[in-house]
C-alpha cells in the first residue's frame, strides 16, 4: 500500500513557517522617487528658463499683434489680422526683407566655403597648432558694437581705408554708404569677419573625429590632398556642414546690429537700402510710428519666415541623408558559387604537397582545354597513394 507525502511541510512539524509580507519603508519609496523623477528635476532648469525667456514673450507677442498697442497709449481695440494686413501693405517692409535676404546670401555662403578651408588648414601638423586655433576665434570676441563702427570707418565713401586701397590699383571709389549692393557687401563683411572664425572651429572638431583610417586607406589608393578633402572629409563632415548652415541662416535673418552701427542715423540709410527686417521692426515700435501691435506682427512674420526656412532645411538634409545607396545592395550575399555548379574546393593533397584552390574557370596545366581529367588523379581512375606504396613493398 502506498504512502503519499504532502507535497508541502506541515506548519508545526519542523517545516518554514510562512512569511508576512514586509511594509515598504519611506526610505525605500524616496529611493524609488529619485530614480523616476530626478531626471526631469535635472533638466527641468532649461524648460523654466525657456518658458520664461521664449516661450511666454512669443505668446505675449502674438497677443499684442492682434491690438491696436500703442507706445504711449497702451492695449486698445482688439484688430484681429489688422495689424498683419498693414504690415504686408507697406513697401518699406517688404525692401527690408529683399535686403536681408541679399546679406544673408552674402554673408552665409562665403563664410561657410572660407570656414571650411580655414579649418581644412588648422587640422594639419602645423607649429603652435592652438596659438592659430585661438587666434580665428579673436573676432568672435570683439563686440559687434565695435565691429561695426569700425567697419564703418573703413568703408566710408570720402575717406575710407577701402577706398584708398582700391585707388593705388586705378578703381574708381565705391559709393558703399549710397549704393544698395555696395552698402550689403560691406554689412555681410562685417558679418563674415566676426562669424568665419568661430564656425571654422567647429568644422576643425568635426574634422578631428574624422577616422585616420580613411585618409590612410585613400593615400594607399593614390589619392592627393585635394582628393582626399572632396572624398573624404567633405562626406564625413556633412552633419556638421548643414548644422552650420541652418544656424547662419537663422543668425543671417535676425541680423541687426551690423546696419544698425554702420552710419550714424542707424536708420539702414537715406533710402532704407540697407534696412533689415529686424532693423525695420525696430523703427516700428521705438521710432516714429511707435506701434506695438504692427511691430508685434513683423516679428510674427519674420518668425514665420525662419519656420519655412527651417522646413526647407530640414527636408534638403533628410534628403542628403537618404541619397546614399542602400547599405548591401548590389553585393552578393554568402558563399559565391562556383561555375557550372562546383564549388571552389580543392581535392585533398597528397603527402608533402600543398593544397591549391583553382581559379573559376582555370585550366590545370597538362590537360587539354576540354576538361579531360589529368593523369594521376582519382577522376582519371588512378589508383590512390597510399595503394601505390603498399604495391611497391
Amino acid at each position: 500500500m502506498a504512502v503519499l507525502s504532502p507535497t508541502q511541510p506541515t506548519r508545526g512539524l519542523g517545516g518554514p513557517t510562512e512569511r508576512t509580507p514586509r511594509r515598504v519603508g519611506f526610505s525605500q519609496r524616496l529611493s524609488r522617487w529619485d530614480v523616476k523623477v530626478s531626471p526631469y528635476l535635472y533638466i527641468s532648469p532649461f524648460f523654466v528658463l525657456f518658458a520664461a525667456t521664449g516661450l511666454f514673450p512669443l505668446v505675449y507677442t502674438a497677443v499684442v499683434s492682434v491690438y491696436d498697442w500703442n507706445l504711449l497709449g497702451g492695449q486698445g481695440d482688439f484688430v484681429g489680422l489688422q495689424n498683419y494686413t498693414d504690415v504686408l501693405a507697406q513697401p518699406t517692409f517688404w525692401k527690408s526683407l529683399r535686403n536681408t535676404v541679399s546679406i544673408f546670401v552674402l554673408s552665409s555662403v562665403p563664410q561657410v566655403v572660407v570656414a571650411i578651408a580655414i579649418a581644412a588648414l588648422l587640422d594639419q601638423n602645423l607649429r603652435a597648432a592652438t596659438f592659430w586655433r585661438m587666434g580665428v576665434l579673436l573676432p568672435y570676441v570683439v563686440a559687434p558694437v565695435a565691429v561695426s563702427m569700425i567697419f564703418g570707418r573703413l568703408f566710408a565713401d570720402q575717406y575710407g581705408l577701402i577706398n584708398e586701397l582700391l585707388g593705388l590699383v586705378g578703381v574708381d571709389p565705391v559709393r558703399w554708404h549710397a549704393d544698395t549692393f555696395a552698402s550689403h557687401v560691406a554689412i555681410a563683411s562685417m558679418v563674415n569677419f566676426r562669424w568665419t572664425g568661430y564656425n571654422a572651429l567647429i568644422f576643425l572638431a568635426a574634422m578631428q573625429a574624422v577616422p585616420r583610417d580613411l585618409y590612410e586607406a585613400a593615400i594607399i589608393d593614390g589619392a592627393g590632398r585635394v582628393r582626399q578633402f572632396f572624398s573624404v572629409t567633405v562626406p564625413q563632415i556633412r552633419a556638421t556642414i548643414i548644422f552650420v548652415v541652418i544656424t547662419s541662416t537663422i543668425g543671417g535673418l535676425q541680423i541687426f546690429d551690423e546696419p544698425r552701427m554702420y552710419d550714424a542715423q542707424g536708420l539702414g540709410g537715406a533710402d532704407r537700402q540697407w534696412m533689415t527686417t529686424v532693423l525695420y521692426l525696430y523703427d516700428v515700435a521705438w521710432g516714429n510710428q511707435k506701434n506695438f501691435g504692427r511691430a508685434a506682427a513683423v516679428a510674427w512674420l519674420l518668425f514665420l519666415l525662419i519656420i519655412v526656412i527651417g522646413m526647407v532645411n530640414f527636408l534638403v538634409t533628410r534628403r542628403i541623408a537618404t541619397s546614399g545607396a542602400e547599405p548591401g545592395r548590389g553585393r552578393r550575399r554568402g558563399r559565391t558559387a562556383a561555375p557550372s555548379g562546383r564549388a571552389l574546393v580543392a581535392p585533398p593533397a597528397a603527402a608533402g604537397q600543398t593544397a591549391t584552390v583553382p581559379e573559376p574557370g582555370a585550366v590545370r596545366p597538362g590537360t587539354p582545354e576540354t576538361g579531360t581529367p589529368e593523369a594521376g588523379t582519382p577522376e582519371a581512375g588512378a589508383p590512390e597513394t597510399g595503394t601505390t606504396e603498399r604495391r611497391k613493398r
